[in-house]
Formats: structure tokens, C-alpha cells, sequence
């Protein structure tokens, strides 16, 4: 592990209205180490992220690369330096080539023109480097989520990185990718770069990383040597107060049949059936692209239905569009929260309220503001967002109280059937088990819950019978009492 301090953070503090999201932050980061740093959503790490990155200014501190101070930090300084972030959210060019892609806004021209042959070959030595087959040629849109992040961590290679951040790195991919991650995160460190990695997945601390460092509340708990704690102390000292089991278990009474889906077909879905009940929690298990979220969607009306019928507390109903499938009780929480679930320009308030103006709408269908905040009031309480006020800007909240945001639009709207799609991807241990009490509250409130999950530990402890899937088609059923991921796996390579 490496020695030298490449980057050292003094005193950091960042204050928002009604909010200080860093206090007083120091933190060094060294040469060939990978560190860590893991907290609650709205623990300060993103904050602290953009400071490094130059995407946001401190409001005091100091920041020093390789012993001289930066002054006057800016996303362009912190590049030129050798510092680059990876984020969830990839940031690439789908329609562009991997070698467009690396080099984009860096192209070599010639009288005027991009020379796509000096480009590819330049973007084919970045890509050894890390030692996967890619095709420079390939467009971005035709290579799979973990692909497409080994194409931003060649992006960063190719400008000299010395820093590296990643951010929920893991959230997207299937263990074989993640694998292929793993391996280039040791290849970079035995090459000398810092590697900053966040992650709400505590299991892959433990197996990459040197160091780690707890956030709490804006400000910096914790430091050690990944070696000398355990997954028990990490997580008391990121929560700051007793959780329950990892899977809080419940006794549920399974009612009567709410839902039916007879041979539904989609041109991506074959002949899907299955059943789901009052009270009950059903699994959708699967390997990425099997169809659970094609599924979902095509319930929602969000995707083309060919052939099949859909039934809902008996009565056949027919779905055209979103808005058609929330008139008959469907609420669909999507994978996707920052593009298909929440809107992020609009306030707290305004996005929990949103689905549900009809019935927030008096005399005349001039909507009740008491009501309606009395209502946002109770659900940004009961879910714990955090936030300064319900006027705050759903883009500048955590992923996490994002994700608390869906949820509550979807609780006034007092839906049947609930579809969680991936409900706890890329949010903290804390947030989980929020939100696996709110999964069992509902059921035990008589709805349907329809859960799609890629943990299938997170399958297995939270749902009552599980369907999977392979190359959409249902593969296999089993009640949770048999249920193994063996079993699981079986089906989903079918």
C-alpha cells in the first residue's frame, strides 16, 4: 500500500440553507491505497466529492495535491491535476464509439478533421492498459452497464489520473462485471493511483479496499485501517443508533387474489402469467435483461402490450398508458428514481404531490394547499426525508431521500399493487431498513407488493414467493420456504 499523501483536505465545511452538509472535514488520501468512505444518504460524501472535484466550492478549508495548496478550485483545475470522478449516473455518449467517448472534446484533427484511425488506435493502448477486450469502434449504447464503466475509468486513464474517485461503482452490474472492476481497482493501485471508493455495499469494502472513513451528519466519525474493524462497527458508527436484523421478519396472512396476469406478451416478454395476492410480497428474481422490469413497465403502461389480459381485484382492465394503470391502483417505484421517478427540478413538495392533484382538488378543482401540506408534511415525517424544508429541490437531496421522495408520491396515492423496482439500489444500510419496514407495513396493510430485486439475499428475506425469470419468460416459482439461491440461479440460467 502506498505511502505518500498525494491529497490532503483540511477543515472543510460546506453550509446549504438550513443545512451544513460538511463540517469541519479533514482527510488525507494516499498514492497506491484504496480509501473508502461510506455513510447514511445525506451523510455529506457527494458534498465532499464535488469540493474535490472542483464541481462545488468550500465555504472554508483547504485543499493541497501533492503538497502545494489549489487555490480557486474548478472541475478543469482538478483534471488537469490528475484528479477524475467515475459517478452512478455514467456520464457517456451513447451514440458516439468507446474511442469518441475517451477522447471526447480531445480529438487530434488534421486540416480540420478528426483522425479517426490515429483516435482509435490511441483509444485501443488506454484500453490494454486496463487489460479488457473492448472494440474502440463499438458505439457505447451497444456494450452492457459494466462495460460501459470500464469505458469511463479508460476515459479518466487517458487523461493521466493520478486520483481516482468511484461512486456506487457496483449499483449496475452483474458479479461477473463487478469482477472485471475489481481487478482493474487493483491494477491501478499497484500502478500508484489513490483511489476514492463509495459504496453502500459494505461487503466490497472489506475485499478492495486499504482504508475507510464514516460520514455522519456533514461531519468525518471515523478513519481506520479496513483491517482493524468489521462490518458491525462501521455501520454503528454510520447510523448512530441500534438497527434491527437485516431483514426485519413479519407474520403475514395472504388474502385474496388482487392481481392476475394471463399470457402476456410484449415484443420482448413471452406468455406471462402469474398471480398476486392481498398481503403478500412477491419476488421477481432474474439475471439483468431477463424481463422483470419489461414486466413491471408494460403493467404500468409504460411499454406496449401485444397480446394478453390483465385483471385487478377481478375485473379485466386495460392499461394504454401510465396514467390509465394509476387510475386502477398500479403505482410503479422505477429503478431509474432520477430519470423515470422523480423530477429533480421540482420542489420536495410539489413532486409528492404531484400523481394526486384529483383528490387534493376542493370545489371547482382549485387544489387545497392545507391539505395538500398538511399531507406532505405527514409523509416527509413518517419516510424521514431529509430535507430543510418540502420547498427544496429534489436534485439537491441524496439519492437516498430521492428514493424516500418516489415513495411517498406513491403512498398518497393510496395504490393496490405496489412494483418496488431495485427499491434500495445505491442507498445506505440505515435507508434499507427504512425502507424494508415501510415494504412490510404496506403489506400488512392489506396491498400488494411486487418486489424486483438483484440481491437475492434482499429477495430472500423480504418476499413470500418468488418468480423467475430468464430471457422473458417465467422459469420458475417457489414459495420462500424453498427458495435458495441456488434454486434461484437454476431457473434464471433456464
Amino acid at each position: 500500500m502506498g505511502s505518500e499523501n498525494i491529497l490532503e483536505l483540511k477543515e472543510i465545511t460546506k453550509i446549504y440553507p438550513g443545512v451544513v452538509a460538511l463540517d469541519n472535514v479533514s482527510l488525507k488520501f494516499r498514492s497506491g491505497s484504496v480509501h473508502a468512505i461510506v455513510g447514511e444518504n445525506g451523510a455529506g460524501k457527494s458534498t465532499f466529492i464535488k469540493v474535490i472535484t472542483g464541481a462545488i466550492q468550500a465555504d472554508k478549508g483547504e485543499l493541497f495535491f501533492q503538497g502545494e495548496r489549489i487555490r480557486h478550485n474548478s472541475p478543469e483545475k482538478a483534471i488537469d491535476l490528475g484528479i477524475s470522478a467515475i459517478y452512478q449516473e455514467l456520464n457517456l455518449l451513447p451514440h458516439l464509439s468507446v474511442a469518441e467517448n475517451i477522447f471526447y472534446n480531445r480529438y487530434k484533427t488534421h486540416f480540420g478533421l478528426i483522425d479517426f484511425k490515429s483516435l482509435e488506435r490511441q483509444a485501443a493502448l488506454v484500453i490494454d492498459r486496463l487489460g479488457v477486450d473492448i472494440n474502440p469502434k463499438a458505439l457505447v449504447k451497444d456494450l452492457s452497464i459494466g462495460y460501459q464503466q470500464l469505458v469511463e475509468i479508460a476515459k479518466s486513464l487517458s487523461k493521466n489520473v493520478k486520483v481516482l474517485i468511484m461512486d456506487e461503482p457496483s449499483a449496475a452490474l452483474t458479479n461477473t462485471e463487478l469482477k472485471y472492476v475489481f481487478q482493474i481497482v487493483g491494477k491501478l493501485k499497484r500502478e500508484g493511483v489513490a483511489i476514492i471508493y463509495i459504496s453502500h455495499r459494505l461487503e466490497e469494502i472489506f475485499e478492495i479496499c486499504d482504508e475507510v472513513s464514516v460520514f455522519r451528519d456533514g461531519q468525518l466519525v471515523d478513519t481506520c485501517m479496513v483491517r482493524d474493524t468489521d462490518k458491525s462497527s462501521l455501520i454503528r458508527h454510520m447510523v448512530n443508533r441500534p438497527l434491527n436484523e437485516t431483514f426485519p421478519k413479519i407474520e403475514l396472512k395472504k388474502g385474496e387474489r388482487v392481481l392476475e396476469v394471463r399470457k402476456l406478451c410484449t415484443p420482448l416478454l413471452d406468455d406471462i402469467s402469474f398471480s398476486a395476492y392481498r398481503g403478500e410480497r412477491l419476488g421477481f428474481a432474474g439475471l439483468i435483461g431477463a424481463g422483470r422490469t419489461e414486466v413491471m413497465r408494460a403493467l404500468f403502461g409504460a411499454d406496449p402490450i401485444k397480446s394478453g389480459e390483465v385483471f385487478l381485484n377481478g375485473k379485466r382492465i386495460r392499461v394504454l398508458e401510465p396514467s390509465d394503470a394509476i387510475e386502477e391502483g398500479i403505482a410503479l417505484i422505477p429503478e431509474d428514481r432520477k430519470r423515470q421517478g422523480a423530477l429533480l427540478h421540482l420542489s420536495v413538495g410539489e413532486n409528492i404531490s404531484i400523481v394526486n392533484l384529483k383528490n387534493l382538488a376542493g370545489p371547482g378543482g382549485i387544489i387545497n394547499r392545507k391539505k395538500e401540506n398538511e399531507k406532505i408534511c405527514e409523509f416527509t415525517h413518517e419516510l424521514r426525508i431529509k430535507t430543510p424544508s418540502s420547498a427544496q429541490l429534489v436534485k439537491n437531496l441524496s439519492g437516498g431521500n430521492q428514493q424516500k421522495v418516489v415513495l411517498a408520491k406513491w403512498l398518497l396515492v393510496d395504490s393496490d399493487v405496489i412494483i418496488f423496482d431495485e427499491p434500495t439500489r445505491g442507498i445506505d444500510v440505515g435507508a434499507k431498513q427504512e425502507i424494508y419496514n415501510l415494504i412490510n407495513t404496506l403489506a400488512l396493510s392489506g396491498k400488494v407488493i411486487i418486489l424486483i430485486s438483484s440481491e437475492m439475499p434482499e429477495l430472500l428475506g423480504m418476499s413470500d414467493r418468488i418468480i423467475v425469470m430468464a430471457e422473458g419468460r417465467i422459469t420458475g416459482e417457489l414459495d420462500i420456504a424453498e427458495a435458495t439461491q441456488e434454486k434461484i440461479m437454476h431457473f434464471s440460467s433456464m
